[in-house]
């Protein structure tokens, strides 16, 4: 819908106060909150080691009372079909908190037992009904992912996040409701309950990489992790959390809370992606830091509204002497592209591919 001409005048009158009023805004409600002191590495790896055991506890406490999950989830195949150079299993699991689980594994042909896997995460959007057949569609990235790594001998799973897919209508309000309205419910059921929409969504893809590793085609000491978006935010949380995740690429989402505040765009982002008490202790910087010393790409535009740009920079100041610590700085990568907003270029997808190909191959 184009905007009338009058309001349109009216709109780029107001730009300028706009601008100043909206950080002004910002200032003062930061002001009055609880903020924690910047991140910053200590001197020493050792310093280091017992400290991201308190941030890693710290998290966990954050995302709330997760129930607890089995070694292994109780998985049921759904179907299996032969796709020329792979294999498609669909199949499901209770995740043991009034949900059930669909997934899809792809299995190369003639791959060797113990194979490198990718978990890919897919992205929000607002695309409810999408969910894992993100696998197999080249709708935001310049390939369809699934088949695309498939075809390099990896295996890949996918699952479909609360509230995506065919878990769309299966909130706890029932299947009448659907999409962000169902979101937003079951972000409330996870907050009665004293826990976090997003920690049960971490949970549910921390499940799917348990069935993931527990595959015989599975090496479980080469799995990486990818995702744009939303996807991309489960990637660098889940190898916060997970140390079996030997590397990730996130595409878009390298953010900051603070700069997302200080430039007036927490609306970019939903409902369940929000920790309560974050700030309370830290910033992103520190959860991207758990991933020291594996390597790990980002790459995000520099135009992206759900990632500004003087954020980014925070970040990347903050963890690479983490990753020196290891003597593995270049194993940090976080790539800008100029110009660019919430967009999976081809050379973005070309470097991923790179990326995994390089960090898992042996």
């Amino acid at each position: 819908m184009k905007t009338p001409a009058s309001i349109a005048i009216l709109l780029a009158w107001l730009a300028p106060t706009m601008a100043q009023t909206e950080p002004a805004a910002a200032a003062r409600w930061v002001a009055k909150a609880d903020i924690a002191p910047n991140f910053a590495a200590p001197a020493t790896r050792a310093e280091w080691e017992t400290k991201r055991l308190q941030v890693r506890a710290e998290l966990l406490e954050l995302l709330g009372r997760l129930p607890p999950r089995p070694a292994v989830p109780s998985v049921t195949v759904v179907s299996r079909e032969d796709r020329g150079d792979y294999i498609v299993e669909k199949f499901r699991f209770d995740n043991l908190a009034g949900s059930v689980v669909p997934g899809y594994i792809l299995i190369p042909k003639g791959a060797p037992a113990r194979s490198p896997a990718i978990l890919y995460c897919h992205w929000h959007a607002g695309e409810y009904d999408l969910g894992k057949e993100e696998l197999f569609k080249s709708r935001h990235t310049p390939q369809a992912p699934g088949p695309a790594f498939a075809k390099r001998g990896y295996v890949v799973l996918g699952i479909d996040a609360s509230g995506f897919g065919e878990r769309n209508g299966t909130g706890p309000d029932g299947p009448t409701q659907r999409n962000n309205p169902a979101e937003e419910t079951a972000a409330k059921f996870n907050l009665w309950v004293g826990r976090t929409f997003w920690g049960m969504l971490l949970r549910d893809d921390l499940m799917a990489l348990d069935y993931l590793a527990s595959r015989p085609e599975v090496d479980p000491h080469r799995i990486g992790v990818t995702g744009m978006s939303m996807g991309a935010t489960r990637t660098w949380w889940l190898m916060a959390l997970d140390e079996r995740l030997r590397t990730g690429v996130a595409i878009a989402c390298m953010t900051r809370y603070q700069n997302l505040i200080a430039h007036g765009s927490i609306h970019e982002h939903s409902i369940g992606y929000f920790v309560p008490g974050m700030l309370n202790h830290f910033d992103s910087e520190a959860v991207i830091a758990l991933a020291a010393p594996r390597p790990i790409l980002f790459q995000t535009g520099d135009k992206d509204a759900g990632s500004p740009i003087d954020g980014v920079h925070q970040i990347e100041a903050a963890v690479r002497p983490v990753y020196a610590l290891y003597g593995k700085r270049d194993d940090f990568e976080s790539l800008v592209y100029p110009g660019l907003g919430h967009v999976y270029t081809a050379e973005m997808w070309s470097r991923t591919l790179a990326w995994m190909d390089v960090h898992l191959a042996n």
